[in-house]
């Protein structure tokens, strides 16, 4: 693995740990669609074992950092200008109905800045991540945005479809912060959410930026109905002129 810092390394441990569970509470799920119990009540409790063995990981740093949790909420700990902003299982839905295409988001926020974050895939082995001045990485290969420039020729990762241009390219693959870290690779051009949450995208808007993306501003004090714009540098502007939904 490349040269990281001990708090990087301990958000990748604690997404690794974590996704032991999930892949295990993923095949049972796949039992659970074809019975009548049905999976809803399992997903949350493997929504919480998850972002319980992330919190225990993650407080083993000593650095006493507060918490936000997507099942938690606020966790105030001595220190308040730093928070670890998690969400276990970013594509519940899929999750919950056996699409194996959801993810681990871990990212660090200090004084209303994202410095680090990780995305982890348990399904396909893959582990986004990036911390800040010190580039972005998919399994221990540095990555960058795409090249593209053309808006009609790109591919987008959206949660919505209205008022976008008939010839936009779109796909609405139900995990936020797996499209912004497909951004951040090159394998979206672009990424548009409305209402989104700040623990669904923390970890991707940092990874955007150090593989040379550009991140629209959106409120980091804002926690809920967030919308973010996230694409790469050449068709940032163009973009910009067609598309607002802030």
């Amino acid at each position: 693995m490349n040269s990281i810092s001990p708090i990087l390394n301990i958000m990748i441990k604690a997404s690794e740990k974590a996704s032991k569970i999930l892949i295990r509470d993923f095949g049972e799920v796949e039992k659970l669609q074809v019975s009548l119990k049905g999976p809803n009540n399992f997903v949350t409790n493997a929504d919480r074992k998850a972002e319980e063995i992330i919190i225990n990981e993650l407080e083993k740093s000593k650095k006493n950092f507060s918490f936000l949790t997507e099942e938690s909420g606020f966790i105030e700990n001595n220190d308040k200008d730093n928070f670890w902003i998690i969400d276990p299982i970013d594509g519940t839905t899929n999750f919950l109905n056996g699409v194996p295409h959801f993810c681990i988001s871990i990212a660090l926020l200090n004084n209303d800045e994202i410095i680090a974050g990780v995305i982890f895939d348990p399904i396909k082995d893959e582990i986004f991540y990036a911390e800040q001045d010190g580039g972005a990485y998919l399994n221990n290969k540095s990555i960058r945005v795409s090249k593209k420039s053309k808006l009609s020729e790109c591919l987008y990762g959206v949660n919505f479809r209205e008022n976008l241009p008939d010839n936009f390219i779109i796909r609405n693959t139900g995990s936020a912060a797996l499209d912004l870290a497909y951004l951040s690779s090159g394998r979206f051009d672009g990424c548009l959410h409305k209402n989104v949450n700040l623990w669904d995208i923390a970890a991707g808007a940092v990874l955007i930026k150090e593989a040379g993306g550009i991140v629209d501003n959106f409120e980091k004090k804002k926690f809920h109905k967030i919308s973010i714009k996230a694409s790469n540098e050449r068709i940032n502007n163009d973009l910009n002129k067609k598309i607002n939904i802030f």
